[in-house]
């Protein structure tokens, strides 16, 4: 798909997801290069991957075109001041960053320069291939944005925002919530075990039961998420029953003011880093 080298400096989880989801979907292995402090996870990367693998972030980004930041935000810093330090030419450079709570402005002013740079916001299903992934940019031509698209379109859904300030509100429609959903699974599953159903049993039911319920919304995508629900309540039955008493002891505010205490988060994030 790209010529480009493209450099993932802290090969973790999330990269390892993305690279696979890269080489899996056309990127040629040889052109991206993996680091990561730890030899094992360096030695996975490269082996189940191809991929080149170093424990030298310098040399990885001397070599790449583009430059995939998903280091920890508070060890960000000290990694962008390393490059400097080495007087690397990285004007021509596109960095894409991962790390929550580092604004563009903030790792320009990192990075020692007005760099053309991406902001990411990507979510655990990402390792699936099932992902979601939030983009920022305020200045990169349109054949960087697409390759940047191709990208993170490997892992999942890419979807490019009008307003940096949009990174916070999707971490919390998307990067936060997967922790919501497990939680929702979890009270229900303990429910089934109090029920006298077995902890395999009730993990079983309760994961079949969500992929069941997201797979019908996928194929039903015509059709409100409201009418879903009330397709499968009727008035005066058990699932009724059960719906109003959520609705009563407001689900909905809840999550909103759950969704609202994310962002916050985010931009107290901000002004820490």
């Amino acid at each position: 798909m790209s010529n480009k080298t493209i450099a993932f400096i802290g090969t973790g989880n999330m990269s390892y997801a993305i690279i696979g989801g890269m080489v899996k979907n056309g990127f040629d292995a040889n052109s991206i290069i993996a680091t990561n402090r730890n030899p094992e996870k360096l030695a996975k990367v490269e082996a189940d991957l191809g991929v080149n693998a170093t424990s030298d972030n310098l040399a990885a980004v001397k070599q790449a075109d583009i430059i995939v930041l998903s280091v920890k935000p508070q060890m960000m810093a000290e990694l962008c001041q390393t490059f400097q330090d080495a007087g690397i030419e990285m004007s021509s450079k596109l960095f894409i960053s991962v790390a929550a709570g580092i604004t563009v402005k903030r790792l320009r002013e990192m990075l020692g320069f007005d760099a053309k740079l991406v902001r990411c916001m990507p979510n655990t299903p990402s390792l699936l291939g099932k992902g979601v992934s939030g983009l920022f940019s305020d200045a990169i031509s349109d054949e960087e944005k697409s390759i940047v698209t191709d990208m993170f379109s490997a892992t999942g859904i890419a979807l490019w925002l009008e307003q940096e300030s949009q990174i916070n509100d999707i971490i919390a429609v998307t990067g936060s919530s997967p922790a919501y959903f497990f939680l929702f699974m979890q009270s229900i599953a303990e429910k089934a075990v109090n029920l006298g159903f077995s902890h395999e049993q009730a993990r079983l039911l309760v994961q079949q039961t969500a992929l069941g319920a997201a797979e019908m919304a996928f194929a039903n995508d015509d059709i409100s998420l409201e009418q879903l629900r009330a397709n499968v309540t009727s008035k005066g039955g058990t699932t009724h029953a059960a719906v109003e008493y959520l609705k009563s002891q407001n689900l909905q505010t809840t999550v909103a003011d759950a969704m609202d205490a994310c962002i916050a988060r985010a931009e107290e994030m901000e002004q820490q880093i």
